[in-house]
């Protein structure tokens, strides 16, 4: 009998109350698994996002170098579109173009044109300008610190303010009515250009002469 009585006393666990107590933890969300198919499409998609994206770049800069071809020369070297610093540029036209402050650092302008372009302040640094044509050109503030200028048509150029300290090298260039004043020449430079100097600057009124002080 005190057998019986200490197996009835014993509880039965509930079973729906288990259940209750396990439904307050959410199950997992189930893990989404793509497919080797799933994923070469997803990244088709995104190349050829990229890719339409550079091709619509490269068609409007070509609009806009059509519409306006100086706009190909903005900038200058690793600062801006249309690299002009340090670049191969034998026999480009420049001619009419406003380039002012343009960067021509050690550039290569062999026979480059730049006939009537506003160049103030422009770099043309140890440039190679050999046989390049910058007649009626504004060249004030232009810097031709080591430039090779040799051959060079500067006539009627406005060369005031320019800088020429170092080696830079005016022999064979025409200089017929080209304004150097304020220019910094060395005396062997201004003794050699003295000596086939001529003309009048048309834009500022000055022989040239005057502006290399010749004797």
């Amino acid at each position: 009998m005190a057998l019986l009585n200490v197996s009835m006393s014993y509880k039965i666990p509930n079973p729906s109350r288990q259940h209750l107590s396990l439904s307050r933890y959410p199950a997992p969300p189930p893990k989404v698994v793509k497919t080797q198919s799933e994923a070469s499409r997803n990244l088709a998609l995104s190349i050829g996002e990229s890719v339409g994206k550079a091709s619509l770049i490269a068609v409007l800069s070509a609009s806009l170098f059509a519409a306006n071809p100086a706009l190909a020369f903005i900038g200058g070297g690793p600062y801006g579109s249309e690299v002009t610093r340090g670049q191969d540029l034998s026999g480009k036209d420049f001619s009419g173009l406003t380039l002012v402050k343009q960067d021509f650092k050690t550039s290569i302008l062999r026979q480059a044109n730049f006939r009537g372009a506003k160049l103030l302040g422009a770099s043309f640094f140890d440039a190679d300008l050999t046989g390049a044509d910058l007649s009626d050109a504004d060249l004030r503030g232009a810097d031709f610190s080591l430039a090779n200028v040799t051959k060079v048509n500067l006539t009627n150029a406005n060369l005031e303010g320019a800088f020429t300290t170092g080696n830079t090298s005016f022999k064979g260039s025409t200089i017929s009515g080209a304004d150097f004043t304020d220019v910094p020449l060395r005396d062997d430079q201004r003794e050699y250009l003295c000596k086939f100097a001529d003309g009048v600057n048309p834009t500022t009124g000055n022989a040239t002469r005057d502006t290399l002080f010749c004797k």
